[in-house]
């Protein structure tokens, strides 16, 4: 596998790395070495493993670039949507599951780790409860 992910895939279920800003307490996503609001040091944070849709569409068209490029030579529509981690912030991300019909916003999502290729990703799968 090739590409930095933003994945830590320790003995528990995956989590998303994120950075919490030790001067004005904002979190961002992805990690990153300064806060984009006020450019304080940000400390490495883990994610909560679920969250909640917030809001999503489908992918009609190819993506020009990784990690959502297709598996095969032919490209399938794909949903992408905006997974609220409450309290903390809403990250975009591709959904697994296919089909519109069973989307709804404020069902719960888990963070699960992708392979498109080689490259490692996240998506975010409806938890089964």
């Amino acid at each position: 596998m090739s590409g930095a992910s933003p994945l830590e895939l320790g003995d528990g279920p995956p989590r998303l790395e994120a950075g919490r800003c030790g001067d004005c307490g904002g979190v961002t996503f992805p990690l990153r070495v300064r806060c984009p609001a006020c450019g304080g040091d940000l400390e490495r944070v883990l994610l909560p493993p679920r969250g909640t849709l917030w809001t999503w569409t489908t992918q009609g068209f190819e993506p020009p670039a990784p990690p959502y490029l297709p598996d095969a030579d032919e490209f399938a529509e794909f949903a992408v949507g905006y997974v609220e981690f409450d309290g903390l912030l809403r990250v975009e991300g591709r959904l697994t599951e296919p089909e519109p019909e069973r989307l709804r916003i404020g069902m719960p999502m888990e963070v699960v780790a992708l392979e498109r290729g080689d490259h490692l990703t996240f998506a975010f799968a409806p938890v089964d409860d």
